[in-house]
């Protein structure tokens, strides 16, 4: 099979179809497995969290703030249970705890709270070493998530639905208390899965690191050639750009090739960096000269055959994936700037 940065852009132009398949045949999708990233929960120690929190208020009997509080000293994980219990993100937790309890809940600082439970989830918290501000802001949260699972649902429109109204917080405490003594009928369990779609959360919260893996199978092919370059940071201002292209080779003083480089399972976000890339082309053309490269991965380049066209034209067929990155720098102007 002939790749697109292999063709001169003659012959490109002239089978565009014919590229646009041979890029599609060497995009792999990711998200079937992910990363689990610093502070990843795993099911056991979930699970510790929910027993300790579940004997702490006596089989989900007493859901009051003072024995929910010690177990979140004595079980962190406890905290991320809760969370769960009531579905919310740490910023809707946040910004309804501020709601309800006049106490300003940041939402930095229930992000930094969650992560720090998620680092070391069985580790017991010493009151004496957190300051007074942050004991009163975890037990308004606390305080919060308390007031929502004890009390039964407020009747919305029939146009609405509350996000409380889910199978063990439903009917309050005796919803709880009655999941929690005989288990949850699996079509339940499957129904909720498809409202709230299965590890929404960890996807969103190790979305950085499952970019990262193509910036660095690109950092690790320039390095090997001995390749100087800047990697540039997100949303960093660089001169000459209005938006910094992820990698500038050799520098962004005198930038002779940029790489624009995006793993996306969602189309959406492969047209905005397939637009990116165009406008980036347009920049060079319009008397900057330098070569744009494009590294691409994920299913959400394999969507629309229209899109990949507009992008071969853009970078004059330089696409490299993850599959063809071996030859990223015999196959561009990189290799003018190789020192092994």
């Amino acid at each position: 099979m002939r790749y697109p940065f292999e063709a001169a852009f003659s012959e490109l132009h002239a089978n565009l179809d014919t590229f646009v398949s041979s890029v599609f045949s060497c995009l792999e999708s990711e998200f079937l497995v992910l990363p689990k990233g610093e502070g990843f929960i795993d099911y056991p120690t979930f699970e510790k969290g929910y027993e300790y929190l579940k004997q702490a208020t006596v089989g989900f009997q007493n859901i009051e703030v003072a024995p929910v509080l010690e177990a979140f000293f004595q079980s962190p994980i406890s905290f991320i249970v809760l969370r769960a219990m009531l579905g919310f993100t740490p910023s809707e937790w946040a910004y309804v705890t501020s709601q309800r309890t006049g106490v300003e809940v940041t939402q930095g600082f229930v992000r930094s709270l969650d992560r720090s439970v998620r680092i070391a989830p069985l580790t017991p918290w010493r009151k004496d070493r957190i300051s007074r501000i942050k004991r009163e802001r975890v037990a308004a949260l606390i305080e919060t998530a308390c007031q929502l699972l004890k009390t039964p649902l407020p009747r919305v429109g029939p146009d609405k639905i509350h996000r409380l109204d889910k199978a063990d917080t439903r009917d309050g405490p005796d919803g709880i208390r009655a999941l929690a003594g005989m288990g949850v009928p699996y079509a339940v369990l499957l129904y909720e899965r498809f409202l709230g779609r299965p590890f929404a959360g960890h996807r969103d919260s190790v979305s950085e690191l499952v970019g990262d893996i193509l910036e660095s199978a690109i950092e690790n092919v320039l390095a090997k050639a001995a390749i100087s370059y800047r990697k540039t940071k997100r949303a960093e201002r660089v001169a000459g750009f209005d938006q910094a292209p992820d990698f500038i080779i050799p520098s962004e003083f005198n930038p002779q090739v940029v790489i624009e480089a995006k793993l996306t399972e969602d189309d959406g976000a492969a047209r905005d960096k397939i637009t990116r890339i165009q406008h980036l082309a347009e920049l060079s053309e319009s008397g900057r000269k330098f070569q744009v490269i494009a590294c691409i991965a994920g299913r959400g380049f394999g969507v629309r055959r229209e899109d990949i066209k507009k992008l071969l034209l853009a970078t004059r067929g330089k696409v490299f994936t993850l599959k063809t990155l071996d030859r990223l720098v015999e196959y561009s102007r990189l290799r003018e700037f190789q020192s092994k």
